[in-house]
């Protein structure tokens, strides 16, 4: 066996004997800073041991969402009603897909986007509305003229008024012309307004009678408004309660629909017992919007190459006057992929401060057309979309969102202006991985410290005890 003193030759940590030992104030004093200091370090290499680090790379688009992408909206049209209000999609590929409704709400707002009512239906959707194929050459003039000034009037006085709101100019409108006048002489003839008095069927200039139009929210020509005495609201900030009729626009159909009307008048049973005989004169009318604004949220799912999101005024069946078109609107919001709560935004925040800076970057602001920009105003997002995902150091995945960089622009356009969103995804994410240190690095690092505090307080200490020896002697030298 090894004796105790083979043994004692190999240690590294030789003790002085303590009587051989001096103690110093100077000594104690960097000892106490030593130890301070120890414990500083230590203290901010543990921080750095429990907080969380990350790397950032850039690679290509592995989604797990496969190739669409979600598009969330909300925008508010204070201009645009919700009668003609059109969300469309289209891509660099081909895909054309007008007028989506299935996952897609509307709602009526006023001006200052306070809503209205319920959700606006605006009912399925007709392929083609019929018209009178022959035209009489002979001029007939059957529907009375109605003004600013006698308007309120003639609804007030007949129980029904069915009035077109129409422009001259407008090629639905010289479509429905003559089945119009026409059915207007049939029923005049049948129900004299005069001697009758329970419905007038007439029509509004809307060249002539703009301000008229306006107060009744029409944005296309033509459009044909059921006024019923008494449910007309004007007092509540220019709110109306009236239908629209949608139908076909042949002679025969507006006789057959107008004499629904005038059958129902005498007694609710007799009305119910008409809506259900008659589908197609109940499918043919619906509430018109009761204001001029819109507000339309919901989502899409579009291909992940360029495209375009486009909300507009659309009808197979309706003019526009790109004059009179105004697409200013509100983005309340605007967000893609996958829905992040806010709690696991704030979660992942806490880790890195700057993510989800981007996702939401269009969110509240308003794009407003002044009069300074005049008509004809398209207003334009230039969207370009980056998808970022953070990981933990074992693969599990936080959050996967999208962020994004918005330039918006207004053009003039020859057409009928729309709101546009233009869509380019980068075949590129950018992925985020959590980092943590290894316990072992923190051991190293903690006896590094301790260490190195000591051995630099030693050499300090070293050199201040034999500094002071030296001014020591030298005094002892110059009393001698």
């Amino acid at each position: 066996m090894i004796s105790a003193t083979k043994l004692k030759s190999v240690d590294f940590y030789r003790k002085i004997p303590r009587d051989l030992t001096e103690a110093s104030l100077s000594g104690a004093g960097l000892s106490i800073v030593a130890a301070l200091s120890m414990m500083f370090l230590f203290g901010m290499e543990l921080g750095n041991y429990l907080s969380v680090s990350t790397s950032t790379s850039v690679i290509v688009d592995k989604s797990s969402d496969g190739d669409f992408l979600r598009i969330d909206f909300n925008v508010s049209f204070p201009a645009l009603s919700c009668e003609f209000a059109s969300v469309d999609v289209s891509d660099v590929l081909g895909t054309n897909r007008l007028n989506i409704t299935k996952t897609v709400r509307k709602f009526s707002i006023d001006s200052n986007l306070r809503p209205t009512g319920a959700e606006f239906y605006s009912g399925a959707v007709a392929n083609a509305v019929k018209h009178d194929e022959e035209v009489d050459e002979e001029s007939v003039e059957g529907s009375f003229s109605l003004t600013e000034k006698n308007f309120d009037k003639h609804v007030q006085q007949f129980p029904v008024t069915v009035v077109n709101f129409y422009a001259p100019w407008c090629s639905w409108c010289q479509r429905l012309k003559p089945s119009w006048e026409k059915a207007a002489k049939i029923m005049k003839e049948r129900y004299d307004p005069e001697m009758d008095g329970r419905i007038l069927v007439s029509k509004v200039d809307c060249t002539q009678e703009g301000d008229l139009c306006k107060r009744n929210h029409i944005q296309g020509y033509p459009s044909i408004r059921i006024f019923r005495k008494g449910s007309d609201v004007r007092s509540d900030h220019g709110h109306h309660e009236h239908e629209s009729y949608y139908g076909d626009r042949d002679t025969e159909s507006l006789v057959k629909f107008l004499e629904s009307l005038v059958e129902s008048l005498p007694s609710q049973s007799q009305k119910l017992a008409l809506e259900d005989k008659s589908n197609a004169s109940v499918n043919a009318k619906r509430p018109a919007p009761p204001t001029g604004g819109c507000r339309i949220e919901g989502y899409v799912r579009v291909k992940k190459v360029p495209g375009n999101l486009i909300i507009s005024a659309r009808s197979d069946t309706h003019s526009f006057d790109a004059s009179q078109m105004n697409m200013s609107h509100v983005i309340n919001n605007l967000s893609f992929g996958r829905k992040v709560t806010p709690r696991a935004m704030s979660d992942v925040q806490r880790l890195i401060p700057h993510i989800g800076s981007s996702h939401d970057r269009l969110n509240g602001r308003s794009f407003i057309n002044t009069r300074d920009l005049q008509a004809n105003v398209t207003i334009e997002h230039y969207i370009q979309i980056v998808k970022t995902e953070v990981m933990t150091r074992k693969g599990y995945k936080l959050i996967e969102e999208y962020e994004y960089t918005a330039h918006s622009s207004v053009a003039h356009s020859v057409d009928i202006p729309v709101a546009k969103f233009h869509l380019e995804l980068s075949p590129m994410q950018v992925l985020i991985t959590e980092n943590r240190k290894s316990f072992s690095h923190f051991l190293t690092n903690v006896c590094a410290i301790i260490g190195g505090v000591f051995t630099v307080a030693g050499i300090f200490d070293s050199i201040l005890h034999n500094t002071m020896r030296m001014m020591k002697k030298v005094e002892l030298g110059k009393n001698f």
